[in-house]
């Protein structure tokens, strides 16, 4: 029984999966397990896991119920199976030989990290930062550390907002006191979700450049602007603001988040995309109004008021440090 397990969501990236599992095999260490859940991929790539990865014990749904319910499922299951850890890995990556025994090594002694982040990579410029941390301003926008970047300028590790999902570890325990990636997200946003949830539970993020993942980008939905991935992440980033923050925040932040709204909405419009991204931003609100969405509210956790201004306080330099 291994003590790591690497969950990996798959949804038809039979032009990926292959090369993913493969570099899993050549790591440096062997003692951890490899899930796959695949989303009811229709292109050969389930087939392609069964047929010639007998060594990955591969989840079938029978729907595609988004990134996290994959995720989620791949994390109960690692946990079930006497897990400490779960790497959740984008199915379009490869990673450095060392990658598995630097993350692991990266977290194992430190209790009140949540997660470590790996240095992603260009798979095709790997000179380039994919991505170095992601952060969450108080304008409302998230934003990958270090994107397009030299990889030369991001060889210290340090504290973080949230993890990007697509490449890093997390803590299998603390899953149990600040709940599991929000399923309503389905995709976008949701590592953002529960990297400012564990923030305001006391727990914190971190980066360890010494963990490589090559990454190939937008495998799934396309084009860097596309309507899918606009109208989730405009939608999710609604929902964030409502769940995390307590009411006096919002009162609080009303200037920032609406320049920050009506900044995109002249982005996205200037791109061809404004219709999308309105409809989107009204969809969100809708989706605040439902009882699960009040269910899931967080605000202020008990015991936690310093952690909450912590947080608070990372909102408001994560935009310095986005400018600069």
């Amino acid at each position: 029984m291994s003590k790591t397990a690497v969950v990996i969501p798959n949804y038809n990236g039979i032009k990926f999966i292959a090369d993913c599992l493969n570099s899993l095999k050549e790591q440096s260490v062997q003692d951890f397990d490899i899930i796959v859940v695949d989303n009811n991929s229709t292109d050969g790539s389930k087939e392609e896991i069964l047929c010639n990865f007998s060594g990955v014990q591969c989840v079938q749904r029978i729907d595609n119920g988004g990134f996290p319910v994959a995720v989620n499922a791949g994390i109960r299951l690692a946990k079930e199976n006497g897990a400490e850890f779960v790497i959740l890995l984008n199915n379009d990556t490869v990673v450095d030989r060392f990658f598995v025994e630097k993350i692991v090594k990266a977290i194992e002694t430190e209790k009140n990290c949540f997660s470590v982040q790996a240095k992603m990579l260009s798979l095709k410029e790997p000179e380039i930062i994919d991505d170095a941390g992601d952060f969450y301003t108080v304008l409302g926008w998230a934003y990958a550390r270090g994107k397009g970047k030299s990889a030369d300028k991001y060889n210290k590790p340090g504290k973080i907002f949230a993890s990007c999902a697509g490449a890093a570890i997390y803590r299998c325990e603390i899953f149990d006191e600040i709940g599991f990636f929000d399923e309503a997200h389905f995709a976008y946003l949701e590592d953002i979700d529960i990297g400012y949830r564990a923030g305001l539970y006391g727990y914190y993020n971190k980066y360890e450049p010494a963990a490589i993942v090559y990454h190939a980008g937008s495998a799934s939905s396309g084009s860097r602007y596309n309507e899918f991935k606009i109208r989730l992440a405009a939608r999710n980033s609604v929902y964030l603001i409502y769940k995390n923050q307590t009411l006096l925040q919002k009162i609080i932040h009303f200037l920032p988040h609406l320049a920050g709204f009506i900044i995109k909405q002249l982005f996205f419009t200037m791109k061809g995309y404004g219709k999308v991204y309105h409809k989107a931003v009204l969809e969100g609100l809708k989706m605040c109004q439902t009882q699960e969405a009040k269910q899931k509210k967080i605000g202020m956790v008990k015991g936690h008021f310093k952690d909450v201004l912590k947080v608070e306080l990372q909102l408001c330099l994560n935009v310095l440090r986005k400018i600069l």
